[in-house]
């Protein structure tokens, strides 16, 4: 009997692509205090995670308690309920919410974050300062 289940490679990537990835991603870029604090390995895996399930969640849920107009092409089911901004912050709510479980979780308390700190940053910012002064 031939497997009805995908190749997990193949549910992985739409994941990423489609609609909830974006909306999750679209949180972080409008929050960098709330991204920086979920930035590890570790945490980055978990909140996307739970992220995606819970937006899923609750997109679906929207999407069963309110009517959307007949598919006519022009926007996806979850564009026309974004349309509307108490869903909008709903899921934004709801995004917020799984990253600050994240980053209070005690299992992910001594970890480092991806990429230079904030001295190393301002180190960098100083030494490229005094480059460009001696190039230009």
């Amino acid at each position: 009997m031939a497997s009805v289940l995908p190749d997990l490679d193949d549910l992985w990537i739409p994941l990423v692509d489609e609609p909830i990835g974006s909306i999750v991603d679209r949180v972080l870029q409008d929050d960098p205090a709330l991204a920086a604090r979920v930035e590890t390995p570790r945490r980055i895996l978990a909140f996307k995670t739970f992220a995606y399930i819970r937006t899923g969640l609750l997109l679906g849920q929207l999407l069963f308690d309110h009517d959307i107009p007949e598919y006519d092409g022009s926007e996806s089911w979850i564009d026309a309920l974004l349309r509307e901004p108490a869903h909008r912050q709903a899921i934004e709510r709801e995004v917020r919410a799984v990253a600050e479980e994240v980053a209070a979780s005690p299992e992910y308390a001594d970890e480092e974050p991806i990429g230079p700190d904030d001295d190393a940053r301002q180190r960098f910012r100083v030494f490229a300062r005094e480059h460009l002064d001696r190039s230009g």
